[in-house]
């Protein structure tokens, strides 16, 4: 069994064995973990993708500390989160996916008032540049639009400078703009140190931030690997396509892409129309694992 030492936490960040989850009701049982297993290392961003049901939120829930499991083996930074006390707690950061408190206070005062549970928390102005909140550090709560309260979100939840930071959705209401800020300051923190989990409904988010993917379905966990492996799709043939004179798409699959598009260069003297190179997306790979249920 894993006990409350500092051990582990020099080992992983998260260690999970054998865990499971069901919910009851009158009616039926719904097993939400199944026996899942897994490993978070310390310093790299894990990204955990999975339909609507498929066990994330629950599993996240259990890792926080907020849920309690029906059997298996949990470490967080070395502690089981059932018996996460005061001082555990201080050493993680959580964004959920919504809240909906601290509307009647400015953004400076929810830092403030946040900020005075951690032992060393982040100089307040620095967090409000991180997040791109400086110019409505006076602006209440129900005074920010959706994408605003969510940079608030994170903002609290770097606040206490975590060792593992917990996100589950952090750029949903983001325009283009500010999700490439948030992605650039989420490396920024893995810069530092900081281990961090990710839940999130954007398939290039996951690849441009993660170290490692894992796919969760049905309470398991049916694929875990870099976000370029996952499911062979490094090792996936190339499609070069192009539109000939009859105007007919054609479509080649090779893994030398580069000489198919020499060979036609050479036996098509002049363009080539709409001509292009492609590999599977993660996106692809992902909903073919998970039978096409796009998770919404």
């Amino acid at each position: 069994m894993y006990t409350e030492s500092a051990t582990i936490a020099h080992v992983a960040a998260v260690e999970v064995v054998g865990l499971t989850k069901t919910y009851r009701a009158k009616s039926a049982s719904t097993k939400a973990v199944d026996g899942l297993d897994l490993r978070i290392e310390l310093g790299e961003i894990f990204a955990l993708l999975g339909p609507n049901g498929a066990g994330k939120s629950t599993t996240i829930e259990i890792l926080e500390g907020y849920r309690n499991r029906d059997s298996g083996e949990v470490a967080v930074l070395g502690v089981d989160p059932q018996r996460g006390d005061a001082a555990w707690r201080s050493r993680i950061g959580i964004v959920l996916q919504a809240t909906k408190d601290l509307t009647e206070l400015t953004v400076v005062e929810s830092l403030n008032t946040f900020a005075a549970l951690y032992p060393r928390p982040r100089p307040i102005d620095e967090v409000l540049e991180l997040v791109g909140l400086s110019d409505q550090a006076n602006q209440r709560g129900n005074q920010l639009s959706g994408g605003l309260r969510r940079r608030l979100d994170v903002g609290l939840g770097i606040l206490g400078r975590p060792e593992l930071l917990f996100l589950d959705e952090p750029t949903t209401g983001f325009d283009p703009e500010a999700r490439r800020h948030f992605w650039s300051m989420i490396q920024g923190l893995r810069a530092e140190g900081t281990t961090i989990l990710l839940t999130t409904h954007y398939l290039d988010e996951a690849e441009a931030l993660a170290d490692r993917v894992g796919v969760i379905n049905h309470g398991r966990l049916i694929a875990l690997d870099t976000p370029r492996g996952l499911g062979g799709r490094g090792k996936a043939l190339a499609k070069v396509s192009y539109r000939d004179a009859g105007g007919k798409i054609v479509e080649i699959e090779s893994d030398t892409p580069t000489q198919v598009v020499r060979d036609l260069a050479k036996a098509n003297p002049g363009e080539l129309p709409e001509l292009k190179i492609t590999r599977p997306s993660l996106e692809d790979t992902y909903l073919a694992m998970i039978g096409g249920a796009k998770d919404e």
